[in-house]
């Protein structure tokens, strides 16, 4: 007997944004929810300018939200759904007519309004625009990462978008489905990369009180400081990771350079060594190309593995997976058209240019509008033509329609 994912049945609207949003709005849809993406009409059709490609499983209605017709549509679907992902600034949905406090909980209780903010809803920073860097920058994050005596640097923006962002949001909104299931009601879920990246450096942020990492960036064990936790070039121009904290796996490490701990110049656990530490490696490592190394530590205790890139992870065939497995409900496989079939209502809009297919390594977008009257259909029996009618490229709600 076939399991269905753990999120079957949960209807999602989901507001288009940047990225964060998406990310929450894709695991939804990995885990079997049915995302319907709200995009912005345009009068004129064309190919946009931006694509989102976290489109994964979602399809796609145009509304124009400063249409009375297009917003009464809106809150015409509120009653049938269970989550609204809302990516704007503090204030947008208030301005535009959909506060969720007067207007959404009114109409549907059982509704559960994910609000993802860069910044902290309040503080000095809450009207501002930014992105991930300037995010992780005031949560002090950034301070975190880069070498000695340099810049910080911006590690791209997982750490803010999607790690603190998209994914603290995801997680909020089964917090949140949970406790419904108990009270019966919906509820806010805010989520800010400022608070959700900071969370995410728990263990760091307190460990700056102790010996772990209390010394200035680029210095400590974990950010590079320490010469067997870091990377090294190979002789091809690539790059090998070593990881051989522990004494048992810097004497595997050691093994596989040809090293004995005679061959050191010092403990390798005073750090005044290090430098010359970090040389010695240097120079080993550039010996030998990275696939001689990967035949020398792989299957050992060495805590040294080659530093992959994306395209060779693609080249090889390496498969993208659910973020997390669960044996007995899993989510839907990532793979190119596999396993939507599960998914009664995704189901009903493959075919539709929905962004139902997907792929680990490359998608294609979602087109504005597609497959989106089919999940209005499934959910509640709308059509084109008798409930809603096409106006200026955007959804309008029909005059007294039969709801």
């Amino acid at each position: 007997m076939v399991s269905l994912p753990p999120l079957t049945g949960v209807r999602v609207l989901e507001l288009a944004g940047l990225a964060p949003g998406p990310f929450a709005g894709l695991l939804l849809a990995d885990y079997g929810a049915t995302v319907l993406r709200v995009d912005r009409a345009t009068p004129t059709p064309g190919p946009l300018a931006t694509r989102d490609l976290l489109s994964r499983r979602k399809s796609s209605i145009a509304v124009d939200f400063r249409s009375a017709s297009g917003l009464a549509l809106i809150k015409a679907l509120i009653p049938h759904v269970d989550v609204l992902i809302d990516p704007f600034r503090p204030g947008v949905l208030e301005k535009v007519g959909l506060c969720p406090v007067t207007v959404l909980k009114p109409l549907n209780p059982r509704l559960i309004v994910a609000r993802m903010t860069g910044f902290r809803r309040d503080g000095k920073y809450s009207r501002m625009a930014g992105h991930d860097i300037n995010y992780i920058a005031v949560s002090g994050v950034l301070s975190m990462f880069g070498r000695a005596h340099e810049k910080p640097y911006a590690p791209g923006n997982v750490v803010g978008d999607f790690a603190g962002g998209g994914a603290v949001c995801f997680l909020g909104i089964l917090l949140a489905l949970i406790e419904r299931q108990r009270s019966g009601r919906g509820q806010i879920v805010e989520a800010n990369m400022v608070d959700g990246s900071a969370y995410l450096a728990t263990m760091p942020r307190l460990s700056t009180k102790t010996l772990t990492w209390c010394g200035e960036r680029g210095t400590n064990v974990l950010d590079g400081g320490c010469p067997y936790y870091d990377t090294y070039e190979t002789k091809d121009g690539k790059f090998m990771a070593v990881g051989a904290l522990e004494p048992q796996f810097f004497t595997a490490f050691l093994k596989g350079l040809g090293l004995t701990k005679d061959d050191l110049p010092g403990p390798r656990e005073d750090p005044s060594t290090w430098p010359d530490l970090r040389r010695l490696f240097t120079s080993l490592f550039k010996t030998k190309a990275r696939d001689e190394w990967e035949r020398i530590f792989d299957g050992t205790d060495a805590c040294c593995t080659p530093v992959l890139t994306q395209q060779e992870l693609e080249d090889d065939g390496f498969d993208q997976r659910p973020i997390v497995t669960l044996r007995d409900s899993p989510g839907l496989a990532i793979a190119k058209g596999a396993g939507a079939e599960s998914n009664v209502e995704v189901r009903a809009a493959k075919g539709q240019g929905s962004g139902v297919e997907g792929s680990g390594w490359s998608e294609e977008g979602l087109t504005p509008g597609a497959g989106g009257e089919a999940i209005l259909e499934q959910w509640v029996g709308w059509k084109s033509g008798k409930q809603f009618d096409v106006e200026n490229g955007g959804l309008v709600l029909k005059p007294n329609p039969k709801l």
